[in-house]
């Protein structure tokens, strides 16, 4: 693929890497392309930025924790019904289009959908977690 030819953000991700680099990854195919992710992109340690963009039509079957830097979420379409696990407490944040939140690192966070919704996310992925929700 050409580096100047326009791309769906949703199959290939970008990385953001040192040097204000931005570097279009594989399709996302499959769980196992986060590790592939991570093994190409390990160099860039916690300062590196996966951008991807996510459509969900059901709740989230997980938490999730990016234990190494903040993740950004934008909702760029539907409504996007946020938890955050901060303290033992759990709070709640409803996304409209365009409307973004910040899950600070270490934040245990999932999702809420009713219909299909669309986000986009900014995040290190460098050591994230997901547990059973």
């Amino acid at each position: 693929m050409a580096s100047d030819a326009a791309f769906d953000l949703s199959r290939f991700p970008v990385h953001l890497g040192l040097g204000a680099t931005v570097l279009r990854q594989p399709e996302l195919v499959g769980a196992s392309w986060y590790d592939l992710y991570g093994a190409r992109t390990s160099g860039d340690g916690a300062e590196g930025r996966l951008v991807t963009i996510h459509s969900f039509s059901e709740p989230w079957d997980t938490w999730e924790m990016h234990p190494s830097g903040d993740e950004l979420v934008v909702c760029l379409a539907g409504r996007i019904v946020l938890h955050q696990e901060v303290e033992g407490a759990v709070r709640t944040v409803a996304l409209e289009p365009h409307h973004a939140v910040v899950n600070p690192a270490g934040v245990w966070h999932t999702a809420d959908v009713s219909a299909e919704a669309t986000a986009l996310f900014i995040t290190t992925g460098l050591g994230s977690e997901n547990r059973p929700r």
